[in-house]
């Protein structure tokens, strides 16, 4: 089913005569364009509504020209129009609002007076064929970006000036970065989100990020060893059996239409036989990714189905080691799109499932400091 067909679908469900997308995810879910300008704000300058039968894409005077050359692309062969509006007339809900009959149902993903609420991200699952070729992109340029910055660490690089580096590189493969987490030796065994400050790196490092382009999510971890402390190997393999248990497990949950609690019980019994039962209390475990970082994140008694075609993140991590990447569920088969092909793996198998998979291994490097 395309977004069109999709969409057209949920106004019925609904019995909404319209529905409008005017945060950034979502538009871009819809539009393929990106209508952000102040990333401060939950919406963007630009909404993009569909009535069942036309894509109207509506901002204000100053993006309208800007917006239409450069944010616009195939649309699917849905129709699409753009109308603009005075910049000083009227916000972009209160246009929105203002469109809308005395006798009409509409809904909105942003608060317009009048309008009903909506939940873009039942609507954003799953994947289109599109999507998918675009998130294979996303994942692959991902990969090489982190994993060429990682290569060129050295101990006493800070904390900043790794996020600093891993910024770069992805901005230049025209890629955002809305979460980018650089922890060294003291920070990475203290906190689950290691949010970088001006501490060096030390003996090794965990490396984050969840990066953004055309509306689509990915997210990965590696890790890099200076001087390898002894504890890291096991647990970092501890924390790859427990991903590739969580993946096994979302293949088998999407085949047999359950939901999410499912695979997050097969995460707690793959944290107790690899000896370290409980540690998932200390970090959420990740989920379904998309048009989101985590369309949603699993927990012991989530109801949100597991579907295919559609990207999942699981990130399991053990007192400082840490196991990530976003993987591609569709057919019955596990695709992982953050991988670049360059960087050491290992073969891990999961816990009490049919399923073997090559998991970044910790880079170890020379020094020269």
């Amino acid at each position: 089913m395309d977004k069109r067909e999709r969409l057209e679908a949920f106004l019925e469900r609904h019995d909404l005569d319209a529905i409008w997308f005017a945060r950034p995810n979502s538009f871009a879910w819809l539009t393929g364009g990106n209508n952000v300008v102040d990333r401060e704000g939950d919406a963007g300058v630009a909404a993009a509504g569909y009535d069942g039968e036309t894509v109207t894409v509506l901002t204000d005077n100053i993006e309208a020209d800007r917006i239409a050359a450069e944010e616009l692309p195939d649309l699917e062969s849905v129709d699409v129009t753009l109308e603009e509006f005075p910049w000083h007339a009227s916000s972009l809900a209160e246009t929105i609002g203002g469109r809308v009959g005395a006798d009409e149902r509409v809904a909105a993903d942003i608060d317009v007076p009048g309008l009903e609420d909506v939940d873009m991200a039942s609507i954003r699952q799953p994947l289109t064929d599109r999507d998918r070729e675009r998130y294979r992109e996303l994942g692959e340029d991902t990969a090489a970006a982190v994993e060429s910055v990682c290569r060129q660490l050295r101990s006493s690089d800070t904390e900043h000036e790794v996020a600093s580096a891993l910024l770069v590189s992805l901005s230049a493969r025209d890629i955002e970065a809305p979460v980018v987490l650089v922890g060294g030796t003291e920070r990475a065994q203290q906190y689950r989100h290691y949010t970088p400050t001006a501490d060096e790196l030390g003996d090794y490092a965990l490396i984050s990020v969840t990066a953004q382009r055309g509306g689509l999510h990915a997210s990965c971890t590696r890790t890099v060893a200076f001087d390898p402390p002894e504890w890291l190997e096991e647990r970092h393999k501890a924390a790859t059996r427990v991903e590739t248990t969580a993946l096994a497990a979302t293949r088998d949950v999407a085949k047999a239409g359950g939901a999410a609690a499912d695979v997050f019980g097969a995460i707690q019994d793959a944290y107790a036989d690899v000896g370290y039962d409980g540690e998932w209390e200390h970090h959420h475990q990740g989920g379904a990714a998309g048009f989101a970082g985590r369309e949603w994140i699993a927990t012991p008694d989530s109801d949100e189905p597991v579907v295919e075609p559609m990207a999942y993140a699981w990130n399991p991590t053990v007192q400082g080691a840490k196991s990530e990447d976003t993987v591609l569920v569709a057919d019955g088969e596990l695709e992982v799109l953050t991988r670049s092909g360059n960087w050491p793996t290992a073969s891990v198998t999961a816990i009490d499932r049919d399923l073997t998979l090559e998991r970044p291994k910790p880079l170890v490097l020379e020094d020269e400091d």
